[in-house]
């Protein structure tokens, strides 16, 4: 029995050593469904410019820019999986509200240089600030930061380090210890992470007016994490639960979702 207990330690600890070497590969998923471009706004109407950055480490990052009709801009940080051509779809409804769009990217996603890494990330969300308010003379009062899942944390670094119009968390997680725990019970994540990517620590230190927005349905972060997000963000702030899964919420509750950004948007 004693000898069996041994090689279940040994067995546990090797697992723990192999989940520490490897989560960033864990965590960061540009290979899936792939690294490919498959399509581009011109296959849904839309025109656009291609951009490349270099952010403050040198690291070339790829971007789109939608041009719309009015004077706002949406800085649009994308979920962890997949890259800028899997969110066709969400950047046509922002441009059907009227705004321009510009999304990344992240480094070791899509057309993008590098390995994705927690502070490289933050670094690509500093290079495209730069790039609208320097670059395109964008005033920030005009700049709307959108982070989905993974993308609200690196939204909300920025908007907490920047004076944007208004932040806009959607479906993101309080932080990567937080749901890595809950997703494994088992395992010491809290002491084994490190990665933080902590939304709930950002968003308190954010001024400007913030929306979040979850799903009830969701079944990769649970509805909890968007209404503990919510308590932390300081007033003005507004609350819009939508139904679905995680990644067709929007789609799933279109319409609700459409009349929930617009009229925060109407409210700025």
């Amino acid at each position: 029995m004693l000898k069996l207990l041994f090689i279940v330690a040994g067995a546990y600890l090797l697992l723990v050593a192999f989940i520490y070497m490897t989560q960033a590969s864990m965590l960061y998923l540009p290979g899936i469904p792939g690294r490919e471009l498959l399509a581009a706004p011109d296959t849904v109407g839309l025109s656009y410019e291609n951009v490349t950055l270099e952010a403050s480490d040198g690291v070339s990052v790829h971007g789109w820019f939608v041009p719309g009709e009015s004077q706002q801009v949406l800085l649009y940080f994308h979920g962890n999986a997949g890259n800028i051509s899997h969110r066709l779809y969400s950047i046509k409804e922002f441009h059907d509200l009227g705004l321009s769009v510009f999304i990344i990217d992240y480094r070791g996603y899509g057309q993008s240089d590098g390995k994705p890494t927690e502070q490289g990330l933050y670094r690509d969300g500093e290079a495209a600030w730069r790039y609208l308010t320097g670059d395109r003379g964008i005033v920030a009062q005009n700049i709307i930061l959108f982070g989905r899942s993974l993308g609200g944390s690196v939204a909300s670094w920025l908007a907490a380090r920047e004076q944007p119009a208004a932040l806009i968390v959607e479906s993101s997680f309080t932080s990567v210890p937080d749901i890595g725990q809950e997703a494994y019970p088992w395992l010491p994540v809290r002491l084994l992470s490190r990665f933080r990517h902590s939304t709930l620590d950002q968003v308190t230190k954010v001024a400007c007016p913030v929306l979040v927005v979850h799903s009830r349905d969701d079944e990769i972060i649970p509805f909890h994490h968007g209404k503990e997000i919510f308590s932390a963000a300081n007033e003005p702030k507004t609350f819009l639960e939508i139904r679905g899964g995680h990644n067709d919420g929007h789609a799933m509750s279109a319409t609700v979702y459409r009349n929930g950004i617009k009229d925060f948007l109407d409210s700025l």
